[in-house]
């Protein structure tokens, strides 16, 4: 018991003391009194993470007794708007869970405290540089993952083999979009009528702008300019831009995508290519045992890109005692809790110390890409801007129509002027906050 509070007091097995607090800090690696803290959860789409996360309140309660986590069960309906409330009645719970790119439009707001006082430098050390870099507003540390997210494309090597066409072994030779639209006309010779599945059926959410701001930024576009965060004017409706979601329009209109209204496309086989996240890899592996392998996806011209990012942890401000707070934070990101979560959720663990344990992601593992891809450089954090909200729902919106067949440029001029005028509504979100 002594050494297991030893682990908690120092952030899990990371064993240093905490940074002294300064004037603005959060922890000052001191617990003065018994805490009580309370967390939310959002409601979560993956089967048993909910579970894993109250079997680890009651394993944190049961392991010490300086602080006490209570998990409120949160009513159902959208979880952000309730956040959104809860913050401007100032009601927000001790802890509690955001989608990693809503967390600039939370620290901005002063919803949220800089937990950099918190982090040891072994813990830092040891989690993932994207973590740290979704995490990130203005310098500023605000948020934590126990795990992260990836992108690639899942292909079926028997049949690219019978196809004739190489598979790619890393980053450095990933298919060139050129070459990709080639292999999707092979495939259908081959057979496979609509050999593509892009996940469609969620074009129009988050997913549009996780799954695909990669091909525009692969293309060397983005969804807004970047050292100003002031428009997205010439660069979400750029020439680079419009000519990535063209090349994707193109495989819409040339009929190689399946629209997968049933969700199964490549389960079933129809599509031995499929456009999507981490989240699919048990499905995709149970249903062709042996037969799946995930390459990176097409170079649109400027390198092969993909996405970061998942549910992070924050403090909210005017709450219980940071310290207390951090503690059992800092116990989530012990190694058996990061895998208790993943093992729940088929989330990428968070940290070095976690991942090479498992046998997916670990050197040599079927899904070391996603490892490869969030250490190298090859992935990138959604636009760390208190706008993305804006951005998000525009781009979304614009790639859905494209998909659909509208013509390009006008719907990303459309998408340009929903973000320009969310900057102008908020005076181009200034450093001060509202």
């Amino acid at each position: 018991m002594t050494l297991l509070l030893g682990g908690c007091e120092a952030g899990g097995d990371h064993g240093e003391q905490h940074p002294r607090r300064t004037a603005d800090a959060t922890c000052d690696g001191r617990i003065d009194d018994p805490a009580q803290i309370t967390l939310w959860f959002h409601q979560p789409s993956a089967r048993g993470e909910l579970e894993a996360v109250r079997a680890q309140v009651r394993a944190f309660n049961t392991a010490q007794d300086e602080v006490t986590v209570r998990l409120v069960d949160v009513p159902e309906g959208d979880y952000e708007d309730l956040v959104r409330t809860a913050a401007a009645d100032g009601e927000l719970p001790d802890l509690l869970d955001f989608d990693a790119p809503k967390l600039f439009s939370h620290a901005w707001a002063g919803h949220l405290r800089p937990i950099d006082s918190c982090v040891p430098k072994s813990l830092r050390a040891d989690l993932l540089p994207s973590v740290l870099e979704q995490g990130t507003y203005r310098g500023r540390l605000w948020g934590l993952g126990t795990f992260d997210s990836g992108l690639g494309l899942y292909v079926r090597p028997s049949v690219l083999r019978d196809a004739g066409v190489r598979i790619p072994k890393g980053v450095s030779d990933a298919w060139t979009a050129d070459e990709f639209t080639g292999i999707l006309k092979k495939l259908r010779i081959l057979g496979y009528d609509r050999p593509l599945d892009l996940q469609l059926p969620w074009a129009d959410t988050e997913w549009g702008t996780y799954g695909f701001a990669p091909a525009v930024w692969s293309a060397g576009g983005d969804l807004i300019e970047r050292s100003t965060y002031r428009t997205a004017d010439g660069v979400l409706n750029g020439p680079r831009s419009v000519e990535a979601l063209t090349t994707l329009q193109g495989w819409a209109k040339a009929g190689y995508v399946d629209a997968n209204k049933d969700l199964d496309a490549f389960q079933k086989g129809r599509s031995p290519v499929s456009w999507t996240g981490h989240w699919w890899y048990g499905r995709y592996t149970e249903a062709h045992p042996g037969d799946v392998a995930i390459v990176p996806l097409p170079d649109f011209g400027t390198g092969s890109a993909t996405g970061m990012g998942s549910w992070q942890w924050g403090v909210p401000a005017g709450g219980a005692d940071g310290d207390a707070v951090w503690r059992f934070l800092s116990f989530l990101l012990r190694p058996d809790e990061v895998l208790r979560m993943t093992d729940a959720n088929g989330g990428i663990p968070a940290t070095g110390t976690a991942i090479e344990r498992t046998d997916a992601f670990a050197e040599g593992g079927p899904a070391r890409l996603y490892i490869d891809q969030l250490r190298g450089g090859t992935a990138r954090p959604r636009p760390q801007t208190p706008a993305y909200p804006a951005i998000t729902d525009a781009f979304a919106e614009a790639f859905a129509k494209i998909m659909r067949g509208a013509a390009v440029r006008p719907a990303l001029d459309e998408a340009v002027r929903a973000v320009d005028k969310d900057l102008a509504d908020h005076g181009h979100y200034p450093p001060t906050g509202p």
